[in-house]
C-alpha cells in the first residue's frame, strides 16, 4: 500500500548533502530515502528509549497497575534473545 507523502523543507549543511548523496550513490538509492530511513531510525530509538524507561520506572516500586507489568513483560519478551 502506498502511502501519501508530503514534501517538507530541511534545511541541511552543504557537507552533511555531499555525505548524503554520496551515501545514496554506494547504497543504489537516493537522498530522500536515507532521509526517511533515519527519521524512522529516530522515532525507533524514541520508541525504544521511552520503553526502556518504563521498564526502569517497574523496577523502582512495586507497580499497582497491572499494565505496567503487562508492558514490562512484553518490553522484555522482545529484548530477550531466543535461546
Amino acid at each position: 500500500m502506498v502511502m501519501p507523502r508530503r514534501q517538507v523543507l530541511v534545511q541541511l549543511d552543504d557537507e552533511l548533502v555531499l555525505q548524503l548523496d554520496r551515501m545514496a550513490l554506494a547504497n543504489g538509492t537516493n537522498r530522500s530515502e536515507l532521509l526517511r530511513q533515519g527519521a524512522l531510525a529516530v522515532i525507533s530509538a524514541e520508541s525504544g528509549r521511552l520503553a526502556d524507561d518504563a521498564l526502569r520506572a517497574s523496577y523502582r516500586f512495586t507497580p499497582q497497575d497491572p499494565a505496567i507489568v503487562d508492558a514490562a513483560r512484553r518490553l522484555a519478551a522482545e529484548t530477550m534473545p531466543a535461546w
